[in-house]
């Protein structure tokens, strides 16, 4: 591979010890290259929300991972674009801004980042296959069942976060990659039922899908006491995103020269790792 230049300046990967962060991080420093992890406990620290924070952070830094902060800060797209433009000035020439499909607020930050000058390359994803080992789905999944307001006639092609940080470390890195978006998605179109039936199968033991409606799913998550705004961007994915890009891209394979991995490899490296056992609750 091609390095785009000999520049040893740090590349900042904001969301630094996040599903993708922490992998575009691991995946720098096997390379060698300097990086600067950026988060609440980053030296220095960065917050979206505490804009004194940004300054300190991008000095001497060359390139920036992204990912769209819509859980973090309420106007995401203007913080996105107004950090964008304060890394310009602080001489980032590259920057990768992952977002995710189907979203029009995140596109819209798309637009306006790119419109900001930078050699960007957005990196939009279908949904991650780790959000059943690393986040919100993983408890039930260990216990054996998992409720979502999701059906079999909604399919989605999950990808994997590997594959993501691949990308995102190859636009990062090396040349060819500036003004390219990549819609990342895996190889094939899964229900969320079909993929928790392959986790069962992988972990050996079966799993309890119970659909539910939006509504009753976003009621009793607020009843276990889940904050407001984590429910209504569950509510908006599941009622609004969802499904509503069925189709699988051959940017996993544009992007790196190969296809991308599949679900059931992903459910059976994460079994064979222990994730989904009750021990490792």
């Amino acid at each position: 591979m091609t390095e785009i230049s000999p520049d040893r300046r740090p590349t900042l990967v904001l969301g630094g010890t996040g599903k993708t962060g922490r992998r575009v991080v691991a995946r720098l420093r096997a390379r060698g290259l300097p990086v600067r992890v950026g988060s609440r406990t980053g030296q220095p620290p960065f917050d979206w929300a505490d804009e004194s924070t940004w300054t300190p952070v991008l000095q001497g830094v060359r390139a920036v991972y992204i990912p769209y902060p819509d859980l973090v800060v309420a106007q995401a797209t203007e913080a996105t674009r107004a950090f964008a433009e304060l890394a310009i000035d602080h001489g980032v020439t590259r920057m990768v801004l992952l977002t995710g499909r189907g979203e029009e607020e995140a596109q819209r930050a798309e637009r306006e980042v790119h419109e900001s000058g930078v050699d960007l390359t957005v990196v939009r994803c279908a949904w991650f296959m780790q959000i059943f080992s690393e986040d919100y789905l993983l408890d039930p999944i260990r216990a054996g069942e998992l409720v979502l307001p999701a059906f079999d006639s909604q399919l989605d092609p999950f990808v994997d976060t590997d594959d993501i940080a691949d990308v995102a470390v190859a636009a990062l890195t090396e040349p060819g990659h500036e003004g390219e978006v990549y819609e990342l998605t895996g190889p094939r179109l899964l229900s969320f039922p079909a993929a928790v039936a392959e986790i069962a199968k992988a972990r050996g033991r079966d799993i309890a899908y119970v659909p539910m409606s939006v509504e009753e799913y976003a009621a009793g998550a607020a009843e276990h006491g889940i904050p407001d705004e984590f429910v209504d961007f569950l509510t908006y994915l599941f009622r609004d995103v969802l499904g509503n890009d069925a189709y699988v891209t051959d940017a996993v394979q544009r992007a790196l020269g190969r296809p991308p991995r599949d679900f059931a490899d992903y459910a059976v490296r994460t079994a064979g790792a222990g994730v989904w056992s009750e021990e490792a609750a």
